[in-house]
């Protein structure tokens, strides 16, 4: 078996870029092999911020030979009064084939000649040859650029190129205008470790050969050096730090040869807030802070660098990198100074000159309508006036900070400089606290905000966005989603679902597209429609993300539905918890034992009138007509089932529905079918309508919970 090695030498590389690269190599380099039938024992592939390599092992010598079999023209066209004509000697010479060896065989549109041939595999270096520019070309990326007079794009310049096969050079050219990269053995060390060039005996001895020089290729190896050697350096400092998965994957790209470096600063700057300072660490300066080994985790004006250097300079580049933080958080003390100079309120009238749209108008603006909403869904909720007036509250100070010297210079600390300013100011702690969390979730997996101050604002922010941005017409298409409209509605879901707040979400939409309509002069339907189909959308997939199968979700939204749409809004609690109920009704089996009493019921009563909101046998159902005892006692469990269905609709408790679906299903069994059941569609036309009037409410109890005909028997 053999062995292959691609390296591609570079410029320095982003660490985003590198990152994305050899998750795209790791994918489609082991799906370009298997389209040319050659299988491997590994793909491993290595990237730093010189290098993207890929060491492929086991690869066959050449492709399988293979059988292959080619359709020709018709068989009339081919042969003429059983002789071949023109169309068939030409096709035979085109296959290299003789006449004797063609096949008649009839398809659906006529007889056709066919001919088997027998292909043998090309040898596997004549393959790579042909792909290995196209793994390089086929990397995708931002910003990608050209260089020198050529038309090549990758993320920066390619300076060398080595490709083995074992250990014979595999001849490839890569043409860039006047610039011509052929393939060698010929890789570089470190830049600074080991400046040389380095000679690669064959493709197995690619990673130690390079380790010789000062280069770790894998970058999980130089993950785990960078955990052990900063968690080592943190401890010798007398402390521990947080290894961010950003941080960590970022640093591990930015280097060869890891060096930690504990570097420190003033500790005066400790009295800036823990996340100023973490933020100018690891956002800005990409460094690991260290925190003390308590429960408090307070910061030491210690942090850890990882270094691509020399580490016998070490010495050095701590001092190079204490000069530059102490600079930026002497910037981060002055602002932090200069902003609580004076109350978070008074930065409102600034937010005039901040544009949230250009045609929806100012921060400010927003503010206002986020106030306005936010007043509706506590007029929903039927908040006590203090509760309402901390909401009024936060909502018109939670875009304050964003004109705040310390966030316009570290925007990511929105929210959370406004909560300090906040309690700075003497604004409530709930209040202050939903400022900052009135942001999450961030995005998928982020924690959600947990005081019912918090979740309104959030709510009311996110509603805004959403129905100002529809009723601008810009709305979502394929991946296109600017102003994450998407995960603005999930967020909507997601906090409701998780604080189970009562909110008619069909209303608030009424209500908000209405002021809207009203001020630009818009369809206040239309946009409401958009909005409501929007987010159906997002709660089946939310629902579909929890693992629920799609058919029950497709029964408790509906399938051209408006009931259940219509439902849906109106109560995201009930929709949530009627999709796990089925769920989990399926799991344990209890649907299977009432899946066909009522999906028949369903088909059958279909064919009769009665409302679908009936559940109520009183003055329906006319007795006198009964015929069979089945009748009756059919009957007579439908006037049994109403409390309980009536009472699993008020408290959701759906339990007391399936329960008395289970207990009615023989009933209706004996209806259907046996010595005492009955023809549903008798000739006698009120006879009939009597019938599948009773199918018609036991129909209807089962749409309390779900529409039953969506539902896939024995998914």
């Amino acid at each position: 078996m053999t062995v292959f090695l691609l390296e591609v030498g570079t410029e320095e590389l982003p660490a985003s870029f590198l990152g994305d690269a050899i998750l795209q190599w790791r994918s489609r380099i082991p799906q370009s092999l298997e389209a040319y039938s050659l299988t491997s024992t590994t793909v491993e592939v290595y990237g730093t911020p010189r290098r993207l390599a890929v060491l492929i092992t086991g690869l066959p010598s050449q492709q399988p030979d293979r059988e292959e079999e080619i359709k020709g023209p018709p068989a009339q066209a081919a042969f003429k009064d059983g002789k071949p004509t023109p169309a068939a000697t030409g096709f035979a010479k085109k296959q290299g084939v003789d006449i004797a060896a063609f096949d008649i065989r009839p398809t659906d549109k006529g007889d056709f000649v066919f001919v088997k041939k027998s292909i043998a595999g090309r040898p596997v270096a004549e393959i790579l040859t042909e792909l290995v520019p196209q793994w390089i070309s086929g990397l995708e990326g931002k910003r990608l650029m050209r260089w020198g007079d050529g038309d090549m794009r990758f993320s920066r310049p390619i300076r060398w190129l080595v490709a083995l096969l074992d250990d014979v050079v595999l001849p490839i050219e890569l043409v860039n205008g006047h610039q011509t990269i052929t393939s060698d053995r010929i890789s570089w060390g470190h830049r600074v470790l080991h400046p040389q060039p380095v000679s690669i005996p064959q493709a197995t001895d690619y990673v130690n050969t390079l380790r010789n020089a000062a280069v770790i290729v894998d970058p999980t190896e130089r993950t785990q050096i960078i955990h052990t050697q900063v968690e080592a350096a943190a401890h010798k400092a007398g402390g521990s730090t947080v290894f961010y998965p950003d941080l960590l994957a970022e640093v591990t790209n930015l280097v060869e040869y890891p060096t930690a470096v504990v570097g420190k600063f003033e500790p005066e700057f400790l009295q800036l807030p823990t996340e100023v300072i973490t933020e100018v660490m690891v956002t800005h300066q990409r460094y690991f802070p260290v925190f003390t080994g308590t429960e408090s985790k307070e910061l030491l004006p210690n942090f850890i660098t990882v270094a691509n250097g020399d580490p016998h300079k070490s010495d050095i580049i701590a001092v190079g990198n204490e000069r530059v933080i102490r600079a930026r958080l002497a910037d981060g003390k002055f602002f932090y100074q200069a902003d609580l100079a004076k109350p978070l309120e008074s930065y409102l009238p600034q937010l005039e000159k901040v544009t949230f749209q250009e045609e929806l108008g100012s921060v400010r603006t927003k503010i206002d309508r986020i106030v306005t909403i936010a007043n509706y869904i506590s007029s929903q909720l039927q908040l006590e006036a203090q509760q309402t007036q901390k909401i009024q509250r936060a909502a018109l100070l939670c875009k304050a900070d964003l004109v705040s010297q310390m966030v316009y210079e570290f925007p990511e600390l929105q929210g959370i400089m406004g909560e300090k300013y906040a309690l700075a100011s003497g604004e409530d702690a709930e209040v202050a606290n939903a400022i900052v969390q009135h942001y999450l979730p961030t995005g998928a997996g982020d924690s959600l905000p947990t005081t019912l101050t918090s979740q309104i604002v959030g709510l009311a922010d996110r509603l805004d966005t959403l129905v100002s941005i529809f009723g601008l017409g810009l709305i979502p298409t394929g991946s296109s989603d600017p102003f994450a409209l998407r995960r603005a509605a999930n967020a909507v879901i997601n906090i409701t679902w998780a604080a189970n707040l009562p909110i008619n979400l069909a209303n608030l939409l009424t209500q908000i597209t209405a002021d809207f309509a009203a001020k630009y002069h818009k369809d206040p339907q239309t946009l409401t429609a958009a909005l409501a189909e929007f987010f159906l959308q997002r709660i089946r997939t939310l629902l579909q993300d929890e693992k629920l199968d799609y058919d029950l979700v497709n029964a408790v939204l509906g399938e051209n539905d408006p009931e259940y749409t219509e439902r849906a809004l109106e109560d995201l609690l009930d929709v949530r918890d009627r999709a796990l109920y089925l769920q989990q009704i399926r799991n344990d089996g209890t649907l299977d034992k009432i899946y066909e009493t009522v999906n028949r019921s369903t088909r059958l009563a279909a064919q009769g009138d009665l409302d679908q909101q009936q559940l109520e046998p009183t003055n329906l159902i006319q007795t006198q007509l009964f015929q069979k005892s089945s009748e009756e006692s059919f009957h007579n469990a439908l006037v049994e089932l109403v409390p309980s269905t009536q009472k699993a609709k008020e408290t959701r408790n759906y339990q007391l529905l399936i329960t008395g679906l289970a207990e009615i299903a023989p009933t209706v069994a004996r209806f259907f079918d046996g010595e005492d059941s009955v023809l549903v569609m008798d000739l006698n036309p009120d006879i009939k309508r009597n019938r599948l009037y009773l199918l018609g409410l036991l129909r209807n109890h089962a749409r309390v919970l779900a529409d039953f005909g969506a539902i896939v028997k024995n998914l």
